[in-house]
């Protein structure tokens, strides 16, 4: 089942023709390489020939031999037609060694416009976003969100059923094709897992200690949500009886963050208008891995929750922070060019004591911008001086704004 991932395949309709480098990233199966054959139905549709489209996806191994720049390069070459516009895409463009020297060569050329996907941030690390600077944009791939997910059931019938599969059965587009069934869904999530972390993470940072990696990768899963630092990490992890650094645990982090697996939350000071350096959050990518890695792990709705708002606001555009106001805690500032809207995130505010918890933190707050407390509760609209309760799954619907 092919979903037209609507929002992603308008920004390379925007940006077709343009001269920049449309480089498209996310974790592995999100749904990249579907994007981009959708997108050449798209070109074929809009009078552009087959033969002006060259595609590559480099974790095919018909294309072994192109793994080495200069025959990548010379092949391209033999393909291009001089007086005709050609649409040049490589899939998993990572995997190609020195592909940045292919890829600036191919953007020089005036009859070429150039498509790229990763699953790992390294390709755009600080010293090739140098080489390529000002000449790329980034589109920044999730698998499907809540609202791709009910569209592909046909109707917005029973949203409480279809968020708890959303979340259980994971969001990864292929897992759509296996029709609900558990056992395959989960082996089909443990065998990407396997395949993240084995090649986009333990052989690109030559992890050699795989056992205690995936004790950190456990801890965060387990911990999504919480305030955290590598420190904290490293003394529960050494208290338990595995013995790590700080530093360690700093670099599987940051291993596992340049590979799309978990997000990084930093924490905002509010009043002070400060970005703080300590105690941040994080989020996976997606719940259904979770499930994969830690299985009968207690359900934890609220910080569930939290983490698919979390992925929503990114998909969104916003830049998210956990906000610190006073003593107390703001679940999230989200903030887009002007624009700062804050959030509470809660399973239920049913409770009187829970409510007043929730709206604590946002009645501190002396600005004039947006207050939302998203919920499960199926309950009307609620307007607290100004801070609206709202229904979480309409809001991920884009039902309210």
């Amino acid at each position: 089942m092919n979903i037209i991932r609507s929002e992603y395949l308008d920004r390379l309709i925007t940006f077709k023709d343009k001269q920049l480098i449309k480089v498209v990233t996310g974790i592995r199966r999100c749904g990249k390489s579907t994007l981009f054959e959708i997108y050449q139905d798209y070109l074929i549709s809009n009078n552009v020939t087959p033969d002006q489209i060259i595609s590559i996806n480099f974790e095919d191994y018909d294309y072994e031999e192109l793994l080495e720049p200069k025959h990548l390069y010379e092949y391209i070459k033999s393909k291009i037609i001089i007086d005709k516009k050609m649409y040049v895409f490589l899939d998993e463009v990572q995997n190609v060694k020195d592909f940045h020297k292919v890829v600036d060569s191919l953007f020089i050329k005036k009859n070429i416009d150039l498509y790229i996907t990763g699953s790992n941030a390294y390709m755009l690390s600080s010293d090739i976003a140098t080489l390529i600077s000002g000449r790329y944009v980034e589109i920044k791939m999730l698998p499907l969100s809540f609202k791709e997910y009910v569209l592909s059931t046909g109707n917005e019938n029973e949203l409480q059923r279809k968020y708890r599969e959303y979340i259980e059965f994971s969001s990864f587009p292929y897992v759509l094709e296996l029709n609900k069934n558990k056992k395959i869904i989960e082996d089909y999530l443990d065998g990407l897992l396997n395949t993240i972390i084995l090649k986009d993470v333990v052989q690109r940072h030559k992890i050699a200690d795989i056992l205690m990696f995936k004790s950190i990768l456990r801890f965060l899963f387990d911990n999504i949500g919480n305030q955290l630092s590598s420190k904290k990490i490293a003394d529960t992890l050494t208290s338990n009886g595995r013995k790590i650094d700080s530093k360690t645990v700093e670099k599987y982090i940051n291993a596992l963050i340049e590979s799309y697996v978990i997000y990084q939350a930093n924490r905002y000071n509010i009043k002070g208008k400060e970005y703080l350096k300590t105690l941040e959050k994080y989020y996976v990518v997606d719940i259904g891995l979770r499930y994969a890695l830690l299985g009968s792990s207690p359900y934890d709705t609220g910080h569930i929750l939290e983490n698919v708002i979390y992925l929503e606001l990114i998909r969104r555009g916003y830049e998210v922070y956990v906000g610190k106001i006073n003593d107390l805690e703001v679940d999230f500032v989200a903030m887009k060019e002007n624009k700062i809207i804050y959030f509470q995130v809660a399973a239920t505010t049913r409770d009187n004591q829970t409510l007043a918890r929730e709206l604590a933190s946002l009645e501190k707050i002396s600005d004039h911008y947006q207050k939302f407390i998203l919920t499960l509760d199926d309950d009307p609209e609620t307007n607290y001086n100004g801070i609206r309760k709202i229904n979480a799954l309409d809001w991920l619907l884009g039902k309210i704004q």
